[in-house]
């Protein structure tokens, strides 16, 4: 059975675990929601949600360096003590999540912080391409909504498959880590520098080049 936005979104509510994660598990037990916190529970996914509100100002900036100096991220990742954001397995997560960064290139830590703007924008770009299939205007909508979903998997770190184990989201992952250390962890925010990028690459033209020299 199709499972509803609103289902995922009140188990979501009542969890604490991730979009998908919510969705996974109302696929799997048919709707059922209270069977799907059951199924959540026993995964160890929604241990996070009575921690979700606690404070958390300790932790690190980690930073990772790809290929040679191509690629560098910083990310800030945070915890409720000094302890914990020292421990190995802390430090150990962190630097997970910058390797995944530089890998995988999100522009967003969640789908929350995409701008109306900017998602109104990809909508109305994701319809043009599906009227352009031939797709019938009445089912458009769904296909849109589909697709977004999709756009968030690509472009927010929360919801795009971690690189080191592509059967797990970044948002499981860190809701098992919370489960083992027993604080509320947050991905806080993060940059992503690679080398050259927004720049217009120079073109040389060897003929010119040769040229110049004949003519000295």
């Amino acid at each position: 059975m199709a499972v509803s936005a609103s289902a995922v979104k009140e188990l979501r509510e009542r969890t604490g675990a991730g979009m998908l994660d919510c969705k996974k598990a109302l696929d799997e037990t048919n709707g059922d929601i209270d069977k799907a916190i059951a199924l959540l529970r026993e995964k160890g996914l929604s241990a996070a949600a009575s921690k979700a509100g606690r404070v958390a100002t300790e932790g690190v900036v980690e930073s990772y360096i790809h290929g040679g100096g191509r690629i560098g991220v910083l990310v800030e990742i945070n915890c409720e003590t000094d302890f914990v954001g020292k421990t190995d397995q802390f430090k150990e997560f962190a630097r997970d999540i910058a390797m995944h960064i530089a890998a995988a290139n999100p522009k967003y830590v969640r789908r929350e912080e995409v701008s109306t703007e900017e998602l109104e924008k990809e909508k109305e770009i994701l319809k043009a391409q599906a009227l352009n299939e031939g797709k019938p205007e009445k089912i458009v909508e769904k296909m849109v909504e589909g697709r977004i979903n999709k756009y968030y998997e690509e472009y927010c770190l929360m919801e795009q498959y971690f690189v080191k184990d592509p059967d797990k989201t970044i948002s499981t992952l860190l809701n098992e880590k919370i489960s083992t250390i027993g604080e509320n962890i947050s991905i806080r925010r993060f940059v992503r520098f690679e080398l050259g990028e927004g720049l217009e690459k120079k073109q040389d033209n060897f003929v010119e080049e040769v040229m110049a020299q004949v003519n000295k």
